[in-house]
């Protein structure tokens, strides 16, 4: 054998082995991409795409716990102690679209009550675009007045509904100028009968809620009215606010249709020997927040009524961490027509997130 053929030998051998690796490799797979969460700051801080959609979804709520000692509402309660436990999950979602933003609210809460459970509550659902809201949310009668002051007791005086469903269009002209008009139902499914006895089951026409605005630098004014569609009455509110640096206050003024009827707008909201106190012909409600430091603030607020009910709240809100709230608060109210006071204690602690 010559040096040849044994170069031709071993080339040939190595090509067979080659060849039997070859076939036993095994190739990997290409990793499928990853997709990470990314944020989505056009809607405001908190939102983050949905993975795979052009959606975007902000979560949040609160954890809240409280003592509270007797009620503002009700003079006749005596509670001694009462814990009181809250926890609330709000799902909000927003897409771009030619209209404007498409949006969603939905919030759900848990309450917890001295050892027992009142369920879940659907406490908000709506869907906005354009301008336009349907869903349930509070009344634009509450909502687009800013409701009343910082204080956890601020409708001892009756400020207007809540919780309902609505069709409603928001207008802002972009230079301080604001408007709202919206149809609410009635809630007439509740019962047979309306505020002051009307029968309303086969009551079909809705509420209607109107308003108009205007905010100048540290100045602004809101006014907006509401028809009982069922009691066929209604009221009118009336607000100014002022930032006037070291402290903030606001005065609001309510005027009932017809002072010897309840309505929606201006109705009662004690308990007990105080149920049916309305406000009469009127209603007044003022207040002021003073920031003490950048964790502490002072809230007080003033009400009274035509019927002669005073209520009188005040508060201090401390958040010793971003997200963590402390407020003890006191609250006195006087039914003079019935004879009547109360006082009222509340220490929350609230978690936000």
């Amino acid at each position: 054998m010559n040096i040849k053929s044994l170069l031709l030998g071993s080339a040939a051998a190595l090509a067979v082995v080659s060849g039997a690796h070859a076939a036993d490799a095994v190739v990997a797979a290409e990793p499928e991409p990853l997709e990470y969460v990314r944020i989505c700051d056009a809607f405001g801080a908190g939102y983050f795409f949905i993975p795979g959609s052009e959606t975007c979804l902000k979560i949040g709520g609160k954890v809240r716990t409280e003592g509270q000692w007797y009620d503002p509402y009700n003079p006749s309660a005596r509670l001694g102690t009462k814990w009181h436990t809250r926890a609330e999950l709000q799902l909000q979602t927003a897409t771009d679209t030619e209209y404007g933003a498409l949006k969603t609210n939905t919030e759900l809460r848990f309450d917890w009550n001295d050892g027992s459970t009142t369920g879940v509550n659907f406490l908000h659902g709506s869907i906005s675009l354009g301008g336009f809201t349907i869903g349930k949310e509070d009344s634009q009668f509450n909502v687009f007045t800013g409701y009343a002051g910082d204080v956890i007791n601020d409708d001892v005086v009756y400020d207007g509904p809540y919780e309902l469903n609505q069709i409603t269009y928001n207008y802002d002209a972009g230079n301080g100028f604001t408007a709202v008009i919206s149809v609410e139902d009635t809630n007439s499914g509740k019962g047979a009968t309306g505020s002051n006895g009307e029968d309303s089951s086969n009551h079909y026409a809705p509420d209607v809620v109107a308003g108009a605005g205007f905010k100048s630098g540290a100045w602004g004014f809101k006014v907006v009215g509401g028809y009982d569609s069922i009691v066929e009455e209604g009221a009118i509110k009336a607000r100014i606010d002022a930032d006037f640096g070291v402290f903030s206050a606001f005065l609001m003024g309510g005027w009932n249709t017809d002072g010897d009827k309840l309505n929606k707008f201006a109705g009662a909201n004690g308990a007990g020997a105080a149920a049916n106190i309305g406000w009469g012909d009127w209603a007044v409600w003022g207040g002021a927040s003073v920031p003490i430091n950048e964790k502490l603030k002072w809230n007080f607020q003033l009400a009274y009524t035509d019927s002669k009910i005073f209520a009188a709240t005040t508060n201090l809100k401390f958040n010793p961490v971003k997200g963590l709230l402390i407020e003890p608060e006191v609250s006195y109210t006087n039914w003079d027509s019935i004879n009547q006071d109360q006082w009222a204690g509340i220490l929350r602690f609230e978690r936000t997130f």
